[in-house]
């Protein structure tokens, strides 16, 4: 992912549809697939735009003989700039309440560098993931048929990995109360029925917002397996048991 960010509210009640445009292609070396680079647009019933992101993804050719049209791979900011950050209208954080919350903890306590330990994991049993994509409208053959993978195992959703890390990082993180843009992302590895989830996250950056007390947070969400602060070998590679490697901004309390 990259260039992503949250442009407009929405509400019970919207109608949502998207629309992508293709921005580069970029065949592997196996000629057998390639990558689509595509930026993608959701909408309301209004024809606003709420949503804008890049995702690339890989694409099976029709005839792995023919040529590969020419690679185009786009220039892609490795990071959302606060100011282009999109607050939402009318929103104050003066008056929080962190009782409520749960968490004491405001943008100021938290160090750019830090790495925090969300403890908590979840172990993804057989059906609930397969509920969960059917919910998110992905219907892709090999979340729900062990028969499209040799090793018989349904493979879980990106996007559930996703919510289980977003949903764990509240221990820590309870008052990152909005993501407003998404700077990159990589799922680095599968996730099966059976696997605990477990996730950390690092504060990368902090910022300021014309909102009155309301800031800026950029943090690394990792999904994995394994323990907090682990991440990639020392062949630069992810390591096997990280899942999901998220950099995001959100809105907090100052």
């Amino acid at each position: 992912y990259a260039e992503g960010r949250w442009l407009l509210p929405v509400y019970a009640g919207d109608t949502l549809r998207s629309q992508s445009t293709v921005i580069g292609l970029k065949e592997n070396s196996n000629r057998q697939s390639g990558v689509v680079y595509v930026r993608t647009q959701g909408l309301n019933q209004r024809g606003d735009a709420v949503l804008d992101y890049v995702r690339w993804v890989m694409v099976k050719k029709r005839d792995h003989a023919a040529a590969a049209p020419e690679a185009v791979v786009p220039e892609l900011a490795k990071v959302v700039e606060p100011a282009q950050l999109v607050v939402p209208q009318g929103l104050d954080f003066t008056r929080y309440d962190f009782a409520q919350a749960g968490e004491p903890h405001r943008l100021g306590d938290y160090a750019v560098g830090e790495v925090i330990d969300h403890v908590d994991g979840v172990t993804v049993e057989e059906a609930e993931h397969m509920l969960a994509t059917r919910l998110w409208q992905n219907t892709a053959k090999v979340h729900f048929d062990a028969t499209n993978r040799a090793d018989g195992k349904r493979l879980i959703y990106g996007g559930h990995v996703i919510s289980l890390a977003r949903a764990l990082s509240f221990n820590g993180l309870a008052n990152a109360q909005m993501i407003v843009a998404l700077n990159a992302g990589a799922h680095a590895n599968p996730c099966f029925a059976g696997d605990t989830v477990r996730a950390w996250s690092q504060v990368l950056d902090t910022a300021e917002t014309a909102a009155p007390g309301v800031g800026a947070i950029r943090l690394r969400l990792v999904a994995t397996k394994g323990k907090a602060g682990a991440l990639r070998g020392e062949d630069g590679k992810y390591l096997p048991e990280v899942l999901l490697d998220l950099d995001y901004w959100a809105l907090i309390p100052t």
